[in-house]
């Protein structure tokens, strides 16, 4: 399947799932398949989390994560689809799925172009939909075999729609700057960490930061073990929504 097949594929299930995705920032770093290998990547999994906010939470997640490199190794497509089960206290909810499509392009060694697009929504947060598109530069910071540094500056536009009543619409632009490292101890492991910083451009007291931490161990040719750390403030959230919130994870991959 040729490139622009993917992207058109991408850019329907896009505007045909409105109602779907899950987590408030999407880390796209943890997701990346570092390979010099060309052609088609992917992996599926379950996972399994156990969350804090205004009430204790238990998720159950399905995650599918396919990505395309060019032969020229200049062009990088990535697309992620995650649907999940979510219990709070007495109720339940599926409402933690997610629709993200990525494009990069190599500029040169050191920077690259990206532009994505993403929709989302998170009842328990209490927001009933988030689109997001944007575009910017990523840098390769550092790069060796045991140790990778990057980070990026993008800006997004945001159309929100809160899960409250009277339900509220915002329609903002962000910046959204990151800073990742990766570390490899050995083959079959990896240590990622990322941390996100998104202010209003016109409102900069307005933002919101996550840290996630991901440690990933590969057993057998396709099996990986993931455990996923995620810290999430945001200092004006939906509604009544509790400022910060957190999750611990834990699933296993099937990489093909």
């Amino acid at each position: 399947m040729k490139p622009s097949i993917v992207f058109c594929i991408s850019l329907f299930v896009l505007l045909g799932g409105m109602n779907t995705c899950f987590a408030q920032i999407v880390n796209v770093e943890s997701a990346r398949m570092q390979s010099d290998t060309t052609g088609w990547m992917g992996n599926a999994g379950v996972s399994f989390s156990l969350n804090q906010s205004v009430k204790q939470i238990v998720d159950i997640e399905l995650d599918n994560h396919i990505q395309y490199k060019n032969k020229k190794n200049t062009d990088l497509w990535l697309l992620l689809t995650s649907y999940g089960f979510q219990k709070g206290g007495t109720q339940n909810f599926v409402n933690n799925s997610i629709v993200h499509f990525r494009y990069n392009h190599k500029l040169n060694p050191w920077l690259r172009w990206e532009a994505f697009t993403q929709l989302q929504n998170n009842l328990i947060t209490q927001i009933r939909s988030r689109f997001l598109v944007g575009t910017g530069p990523r840098f390769k910071i550092f790069s060796t075999k045991l140790f990778r540094l990057y980070a990026a500056t993008l800006l997004m536009y945001e159309r929100e729609r809160e899960n409250t009543t009277p339900q509220i619409m915002h329609n903002d632009i962000r910046n959204s700057s990151y800073i990742s490292f990766t570390i490899t101890p050995q083959n079959g492991i990896e240590i990622i960490s990322t941390t996100y910083y998104q202010p209003l451009v016109n409102k900069i007291s307005d933002w919101r930061v996550l840290n996630q931490a991901t440690v990933k161990v590969k057993f057998g040719k396709h099996f990986r073990f993931s455990l996923l750390w995620n810290y999430l403030h945001d200092r004006f959230p939906a509604g009544s929504a509790p400022e910060t919130t957190y999750t611990l994870k834990s699933g296993v991959d099937y990489e093909f």
